[in-house]
């Protein structure tokens, strides 16, 4: 629909990848030979800031921590730009509104819901049975094995927040350890829950009665800081808390108050609110200057990794095949099967009848 064609053929697409790691370009150039696109790799983030780099390219590549708002979308249209391909699920950082009716916007909905979902497990293995702290004293010499207590995970309860599917591969492993898992979902999957196990319950009950909480679901404005103050005092004193999801469903400074006062057992994260200052790179010789973040650090009862659950290679095989394929669809069929807008959770949103969202 849109590819221009000469007496030779196609012209290529022209997309500019922001924020490109190492992994992303392995990923690309392993696969983008398959489709009619050609790379240009910037390892800055997309902004208002560095949006003009992409003057003159057909598509641009983002992830999780560039900035689509209306400033940006505002010079990437200016410059000719017509699809966004989010090489990632999420999309809470993309101001949909802003871009709707001017910028396509197409995402990953799903690359490897099981590398998220173990990830979430082994954080909690890690955190449980202080496997890091093991292995940073056995590397030492020291065999010693005075604070590294855990507790059995067979026979406590498991609280999955979200079950579509990563949230239920989290369910199935809990269940695999001979845990109770109880489920909250506005969109319950009752058939599921019943094969595997899992009960259906409240916001309220799950907090209260659960040991471990792992947080698998979209942030949205319903759900922002879904962990604060009020839910922290209702939780179980020894609970754990995992968060592969979004930062934000966590209050952080609620979070930090609970450890501090030992009304909580412990947190895995793998995300943080204000991560896109410090995630994905190294600030290893640098001092850290977000106070919230360096306080988490400090707690021997928190751990935390650099947003990196999808970091397989299962999954970043479909990432890379998926947007791509996104990319060239657009261009050469018009199809936007997994185009996402602010109204796609209205019933206003046409994508259901036109196959797009505007």
């Amino acid at each position: 629909m849109n590819t221009i064609h000469t007496s030779e053929g196609p012209i290529r697409i022209r997309v500019a990848f922001f924020d490109t790691k190492p992994y992303d370009r392995d990923y690309f150039d392993t696969h983008k030979n398959n489709y009619n696109v050609e790379i240009k790799y910037f390892p800055v983030k997309l902004s208002a800031d560095t949006a003009s780099l992409a003057r003159g390219y057909d598509a641009v590549c983002a992830f999780v921590n560039d900035e689509l708002d209306a400033p940006t979308a505002d010079i990437l249209v200016a410059d000719g730009v017509k699809l966004v391909a989010l090489r990632c699920a999420g999309y809470n950082n993309v101001d949909l509104k802003a871009v709707w009716g001017r910028l396509h916007v197409v995402r990953v909905p799903a690359y490897s819901p099981h590398a998220v979902a173990e990830h979430a497990v082994a954080l909690l293995l890690t955190l449980n049975r202080k496997i890091h702290k093991a292995y940073i004293r056995t590397r030492e010499g020291n065999f010693t094995l005075s604070g590294l207590v855990g507790f059995d995970l067979y026979g406590k309860t498991a609280g999955i927040v979200g079950t579509g599917q990563i949230g239920r591969i989290a369910a199935e492993i809990f269940r695999g350890f001979g845990m109770e898992v109880l489920a909250s979902d506005p969109y319950p999957n009752e058939g599921w829950a019943a094969e595997k196990g899992v009960r259906y319950t409240t916001m309220e009950e799950l907090f209260r009665q659960s040991d471990v909480i792992s947080l698998h679901c979209p942030l949205t404005p319903e759900n922002h800081h879904l962990i604060n103050g009020e839910r922290l005092g209702m939780m179980k004193k020894n609970a754990v808390i995992i968060n592969t999801g979004r930062g934000a469903l966590i209050d952080t400074k609620a979070l930090i108050h609970a450890l501090k006062t030992n009304s909580l057992g412990g947190a895995a994260l793998d995300v943080y609110e204000e991560e896109d200052e410090y995630f994905f790179e190294d600030h290893s010789t640098s001092v850290i200057k977000d106070d919230v973040l360096a306080r988490l650090l400090t707690f021997p009862n928190v751990l935390i990794t650099g947003h990196q659950a999808f970091l397989t290679h299962e999954a970043l095989t479909a990432i890379a095949t998926t947007t791509l394929g996104n990319i060239q669809n657009y261009f050469e069929s018009g199809d936007l099967t997994n185009e996402i807008c602010y109204r796609c959770t209205q019933k206003t949103c046409s994508r259901k009848e036109t196959g797009r969202c505007f």
